[in-house]
């Protein structure tokens, strides 16, 4: 059987810098979406967090749902929900809701939360979310799977007798992905639960359980302890920051309107490892170059950037879906067209597209003398029977 091609999605935090007005930030995040599925990509993920003022999308399901009304194809993910925030039963609830309103586009993206500044407002000690992620998880599962009623008694949520009262839209359910950034829980949720994995770390913490070169053996492993098969390889997603132009130094120059912002946030608020600050001095381009010096980012050409993901490909052993970090290193234009040049040059390398126009193409020019001879005797031979019938044909008598 024939693989499946490489999908291609963007996962939005999303980040912000401080001083854009929030109201245009979050309709830029909606028009980019508009975009991407324009351009055919197959997913986007939208995160949740309550605190830091970057990441501003509180509710990834209420943005899903307008985004829904703005597109056509794309499927559309909580990337993620922070379950150890919210009851099970209702969180089922609204994503059951949210596959019917997208007609199955939905996409449940879990994790325990990623802002320990969330979790103090809360009163939930870091120490406790991923044992809560997993209990919630558990249950939204067996919601999920059977139309048997749940019972389930924790020290934070109780379900009694629970039921979904609907069926999901999509049969039997909506896909399910848990994050993966530095600790192994990730991987050992979706190999005991059979679900799919959602890895977030860019390979920037060295040795963490979700680098790629570790990632999936966690998850075959975990998988047979639970006596399970392991979810399809095809499932797993590995995410990337890139940004990209026609040429390395446009992308360098485009990337200094707003990369700097960015690496700044992760050393302030920003706790999740999808970020790190290096040294560039006060010169905005200096810095640039020092970033992508780094070499886990991609700010370059779609060249680059196809090497890049076939490198994560070797590296892996293969995967899925390729993510792109949503990101404001460059202005509104110029991310646009980034994305629109990935649309045309990269995903079309992965996908197979140019495969079978390129053959055509080559088998008509080297058919071209024997098919082109013949056509043209062809139509020397229609305009000699077209003349011979007119010299045959009387021009009318004398009246």
């Amino acid at each position: 059987m024939t693989a499946r091609p490489l999908r291609f999605g963007v996962f939005f935090a999303p980040f912000h810098p401080l001083g854009q007005d929030p109201t245009l930030a979050l309709e830029y995040d909606l028009e980019r979406v508009v975009e991407l599925d324009r351009a055919g990509f197959d997913e986007a993920w939208f995160g949740e967090h309550h605190s830091g003022g970057y990441e501003i999308i509180g509710c990834p399901e209420i943005f899903i749902a307008v985004a829904a009304e703005r597109t056509k194809h794309i499927k559309l993910g909580t990337g993620v929900t922070s379950l150890p925030y919210h009851h099970p039963w209702l969180v089922a609830d609204r994503l059951v809701l949210l596959d019917h309103l997208t007609r199955g586009r939905v996409l449940f993206g879990t994790g325990p939360g990623a802002l320990p500044s969330d979790a103090f407002v809360m009163g939930i000690d870091p120490l406790d979310q991923r044992r809560r992620m997993e209990e919630s998880l558990e249950a939204i599962l067996a919601l999920l799977r059977s139309e048997d009623p749940v019972t389930r008694e924790t020290d934070w949520f109780t379900m009694k007798e629970a039921r979904l009262q609907l069926r999901p839209y999509s049969h039997p359910h909506f896909e399910v992905a848990v994050a993966a950034m530095i600790s192994p829980s990730g991987p050992r949720l979706a190999g005991t639960h059979g679900v799919s994995l959602l890895s977030l770390s860019m390979q920037v913490i060295e040795g963490g359980f979700a680098a790629i070169g570790q990632a999936w053996g966690v998850v075959e492993e975990q998988a047979a302890k639970a006596g399970r098969p392991a979810p399809a390889r095809d499932s797993w997603r590995v995410l990337g920051a890139m940004h990209i132009a026609e040429t390395r130094d446009q992308a360098m120059e485009e990337c200094t309107f707003g990369l700097k912002d960015f690496s700044n946030y992760f050393g302030t608020a920003g706790f999740v490892p999808l970020g790190y600050q290096v040294e560039g001095g006060t010169d905005p381009r200096a810095f640039v170059e020092s970033y992508a010096a780094g070499g886990n980012v991609v700010i370059g050409t779609p060249d680059d950037a196809i090497a890049y993901i076939e490198g994560l490909l070797e590296q892996s052993g293969g995967f899925g879906t390729f993510l792109l970090l949503g990101h404001d290193w460059a202005d509104r234009e110029a991310t646009l067209r980034s994305y629109r040049l990935f649309a045309r040059k990269v995903i079309p390398h992965f996908q197979g597209k140019l495969s079978a126009p390129r053959a055509s193409h080559d088998w008509a020019a080297a058919k071209r003398d024997e098919l082109f001879g013949r056509a043209g005797q062809a139509i020397v031979a229609a305009i000699t029977s077209h003349m011979e019938e007119k010299a045959a044909t009387p021009s009318g008598g004398d009246g």
